[in-house]
């Protein structure tokens, strides 16, 4: 089976690409979601991350917005979050291998937003990285709701340049052009993923 890290910064359309994946037949772990559920309440983060940040909990479940507001553009703090959100990630992702080689799936992707960041490309077979020129990612991200020009640096701070990041792929998916061409870069991708799987069988 082989692994494949998809990422992408804010605004490059990873989202929309890893649904591609999915509507292929690929199965896909969606790090994020399983970020929402350690949130959600009764989650294991809410209660580590009250006591590393006081206040950033609200009805029991942790506030996204108040901890964003703690830790966006601190490196120590986010050096801190993601020392306790990281461990706890372990179960889902687990239980995400377990039902893919139960269904003989020969790639599977895990969309994990700061895949670079955190060095999880160092667990991956291959990456694909989603990108898009930075005048069209800043509109995208500006058009969201309650997003600035100063929040949207403030991430962009922390996230690995998309020069990098490119540099650093072995697959690239330019989303500037639309659903249709990204979908068919996305079916290159796993043709050629499927190619190299058949190859190790040999």
């Amino acid at each position: 089976m082989i692994t494949v890290g998809l990422t992408g910064s804010i605004g490059m359309g990873k989202s929309a690409t890893a649904a591609m994946f999915e509507a292929e037949g690929v199965p896909v772990y969606d790090a994020d979601a399983e970020v929402h559920q350690v949130y959600a309440v009764g989650g294991a983060a809410v209660a580590p991350l009250e006591a590393a940040f006081p206040g950033v909990t609200k009805d029991g479940a942790v506030d996204r917005a108040a901890l964003s507001s703690r830790v966006v553009g601190d490196t120590e703090a986010m050096n801190r979050l993601n020392r306790i959100v990281h461990p706890l990630l372990g179960a889902g992702r687990a239980a995400f291998f377990e039902k893919a080689r139960a269904a003989n799936a020969p790639i599977v992707v895990l969309d994990i937003p700061l895949l670079f960041e955190t060095g999880g490309e160092r667990n991956m077979d291959a990456v694909v990285v989603v990108s898009a020129p930075a005048h069209i990612q800043r509109e995208r991200v500006l058009a969201r709701e309650g997003m600035s020009e100063a929040k949207l640096d403030g991430i962009l701070a922390r996230q690995m340049a998309d020069e990098e990041k490119r540099a650093r792929a072995h697959f690239v998916v330019d989303t500037a052009h639309g659903f249709d061409a990204a979908r068919a870069q996305v079916r290159d991708i796993i043709a050629a993923l499927m190619e190299r799987a058949n190859n190790a069988k040999q």
